[in-house]
């Protein structure tokens, strides 16, 4: 049970609020932007997803630059609020096909109606965006995907097997085409987020990926979908068949460590051929999420030099090298150094010749910061360099003379890359 919900801007601006229970103050809103923009409690510099002021448990999540919020005066699940916030920020998504500032105030009829069939006094009603068409009966008004940011620096990579439309990921699920007619399209995203931490001398300490494969299908008559997953793949680290798997082509195994399915994914034949079967319902949802352990060669090496140039001054040598080929190349690269608290004057020096390369020294919170705007262009995702995760997409319908449109992308994200000094 949740008494309040609203969604804030970077700045603080109020742009959607619901106040479900009238059991916490009006004002919730202000309290909280200041107490997260503040916060000085426990050493940490940003707030943490949950936190109590005054009585009050405050949950958050950040999407898209957005705060979605919500409070409660109860003791309830941490985890299971976080979870809502992120299944409205989809929904809405799925309905409007962008989700910024700017969507969200040209369609707040529209969001408050989805807030009121979601949420009942407190209440999670349904979080289906399929359930929820039939209740929900105002069309999106349209906004210019052009705008919209590209994609952040956290991004390493993105590669398509086909150069992807500008409207890949922003189409509202209820809006038609112009004409009324409905282009029968469905898109797959392979998103991996990298976690790896490199020692003082340069060694890997840790090395972890999460994946996940999501899936936005704009289908009509909802077919079935095949996803055919590489063959050089096992689940776990244990023994017999299924753990075991390898293929003829003898180019080794790539282990999952654990992993887990959408409920209207069907595992028939999965074990046999690695297939997956399902019938995708409306909006965006992940096929399959998992994580991987293995061994896998970094995108980037980072090594760091610290030397005293005097008694109160200290040189610091950076180099990040890239492990993959000049054929190759990344997304906006953002490299970020902690200084120490008394550090009042920084100079940077770049190699000769270097271009498109920004330097920047954080005073309020003593921080380094060097970045890079490169292009994007890479060949596969970085869990799976010698192999595509998704072999094919088949759909079972048959649509007469033309064929549907299938798009898949790969995504590789920095989730934590961090260099030890």
């Amino acid at each position: 049970m949740i008494s309040q919900f609203f969604v804030l801007s970077q700045r603080g601006d109020n742009i959607v609020f619901r106040d479900y229970r009238g059991e916490v103050p009006k004002g919730s809103a202000e309290i909280f932007f200041r107490k997260v923009k503040f916060w000085e409690d426990g050493g940490l510099e940003e707030a943490p997803p949950v936190f109590n002021v005054d009585g009050v448990n405050y949950f958050h999540v950040k999407v898209v630059g957005l705060l979605f919020v919500a409070t409660t005066r109860v003791n309830t699940s941490p985890s299971y609020v976080l979870e809502l916030l992120q299944r409205i920020a989809r929904v809405i998504k799925d309905y409007l096909g962008i989700l910024n500032e700017d969507s969200l105030r040209k369609n707040f009829v529209l969001v408050y109606e989805l807030l009121d069939e979601v949420i009942d006094f407190g209440y999670v009603q349904t979080t289906s965006t399929e359930l929820l068409k039939s209740y929900v009966f105002n069309e999106p008004l349209v906004v210019d995907a052009t705008r919209m940011p590209p994609l952040g620096p956290a991004t390493l990579f993105a590669q398509g097997t086909k150069r992807m439309p500008g409207i890949a990921v922003t189409k509202s699920v209820v809006a038609t085409e112009p004409g009324g007619r409905k282009r029968e399209e469905i898109f797959v995203d392979i998103i991996e987020k990298i976690s790896i931490t490199f020692s003082s001398s340069g060694y890997i300490l840790t090395s972890e990926i999460d994946g996940t494969i999501q899936m936005k299908s704009y289908l009509s008559g909802n077919p079935e979908i095949r996803l055919a997953l590489n063959d050089d793949l096992a689940i776990g680290r244990g023994q017999g068949p299924v753990y075991g798997y390898r293929s003829s082509t003898g180019s080794g195994v790539v282990v999952l460590d654990d992993c887990n399915f959408h409920e209207s994914v069907r595992l028939d034949s999965f074990e046999v051929d690695r297939t997956l079967s399902l019938v995708p319902p409306d909006g965006e949802f992940p096929v399959m999420n998992y994580r991987m352990t293995q061994e896998f060669k970094p995108p980037f090496r980072i090594n760091a030099l610290i030397e005293e140039a005097g008694a109160h001054k200290a040189e610091v040598i950076l180099k990040v090298r890239a492990e993959f080929a000049s054929s190759i190349t990344a997304n906006t690269i953002k490299v970020q150094m902690p200084l120490p608290k008394y550090t009042n004057r920084v100079s940077f020096e770049l190699e000769p010749g270097a271009s498109g390369q920004t330097t920047d020294f954080k005073e309020a919170n003593k921080r380094l910061e060097l970045s890079e705007d490169v292009n994007i262009l890479y060949v596969q995702s970085l869990a799976f360099l010698r192999n595509y995760m998704v072999k094919y997409l088949q759909i079972a319908k048959k649509y007469g003379t033309h064929e549907p449109y299938r798009w898949v992308r790969y995504v590789t994200q920095a989730n934590s890359y961090v260099a030890r000094i």
